[in-house]
């Protein structure tokens, strides 16, 4: 009788609950609970702290100077001008040029793309053969890695303005692409080799019965499986890159300033009068690409992460 109640709870529940006896158990928790407002309460107050500078900046450069003088900054426009993004995008100037955000934008991409590809190549190689084709100094070469992405930058912008020097490509968009893509590679690297010591060992041992190689592994059967990981380091690299400041400012000439260089040219310019309207517009215009890219594919990134972190 005893195994039979064990199986099927449902009659002995059921004479329980008619014969006056209550049921054990945790309680449903309330939707309104203590808890559940000191949650809520802290991601509202975190999300307004986020929201409220952002919401300042659109509103601001949307309006004209004359509004902006009245001191208002919370105030919605009460005329909307789209005159500061065109002003931003292609008339501020910075010392002699006057061609706004555009071509510091297309510095940026410039500097972007070849970094961000050659990085997430090489790094996913990488940390594919560190997962899975154990090589003689595998580990030192892996720490050594690992060593190099906690190294300051600034330790190494002097060895390495010499060795670009001496390279004739000090100045350059070929030599800002070279650092970028040098500095992304331990971090990417270490996200690679722990997604693949993520996957199953079984395909990667099927596989090598099977006949098949190093390339062909990699191409047929890691990298269909590593969809969410490659967007974590595309949107890491993209980050990066695009916002980077130190090293667009010491590795180039003013003619291949990335766009936060000549954002930063056109907030602090000293000539004619402190357009805040058209500084907002700017700063809302370089920020855009890394948001965009991150909005659209932020769902792979968190799956990415979480199964990147879970072997070490």
């Amino acid at each position: 009788m005893s195994d039979t109640v064990a199986l099927n709870p449902g009659p002995a529940l059921a004479a329980a609950t008619r014969a006056g006896v209550e049921p054990r158990g945790a309680k449903p928790r309330r939707a309104l609970s203590g808890r559940n407002i000191m949650l809520y309460g802290t991601l509202a107050v975190a999300a307004l702290y986020y929201l409220l500078p952002l919401y300042v900046m659109v509103v601001t450069s949307m309006k004209g100077m004359p509004e902006i003088r009245l001191g208002n900054i919370f105030s919605p426009p009460l005329e909307v001008t789209f005159e500061p993004w065109v002003k931003a995008w292609a008339q501020a100037c910075t010392g002699l040029n006057c061609d706004g955000l555009s071509r510091g934008f297309w510095n940026s991409v410039r500097i972007t793309v070849p970094s961000t590809l050659i990085s997430i190549l090489v790094a996913s190689v990488n940390g594919y053969a560190l997962a899975n084709w154990k090589f003689k100094g595998a580990d030192l070469f892996f720490t050594i890695l690992i060593v190099g992405a906690f190294i300051p930058y600034q330790v190494m912008i002097y060895p390495i303005v010499i060795v670009l020097r001496e390279m004739g490509i000090y100045g350059t968009l070929t030599g800002l692409v070279i650092v970028h893509t040098i500095f992304g590679m331990p971090i990417l690297t270490l996200l690679f080799r722990n997604y693949f010591s993520s996957l199953p060992e079984e395909l990667f041992k099927a596989a090598r019965i099977d006949g098949a190689g190093f390339w062909q592994i990699y191409f047929r059967i890691m990298l269909p499986m590593s969809l969410p990981i490659f967007v974590v380091a595309m949107i890491l690299q993209i980050t990066g890159i695009w916002n980077d400041f130190l090293f667009g400012v010491v590795f180039t000439r003013p003619e291949y300033y990335p766009m936060t260089v000549q954002l930063n040219n056109i907030v602090n310019s000293v000539q004619g009068v402190k357009e805040y309207n058209v500084n907002m517009a700017a700063t809302l215009l370089t920020g855009a690409v890394p948001l965009i890219v991150y909005f659209v594919s932020g769902r792979l990134f968190v799956r990415g992460i979480a199964a990147g972190a879970v072997k070490g």
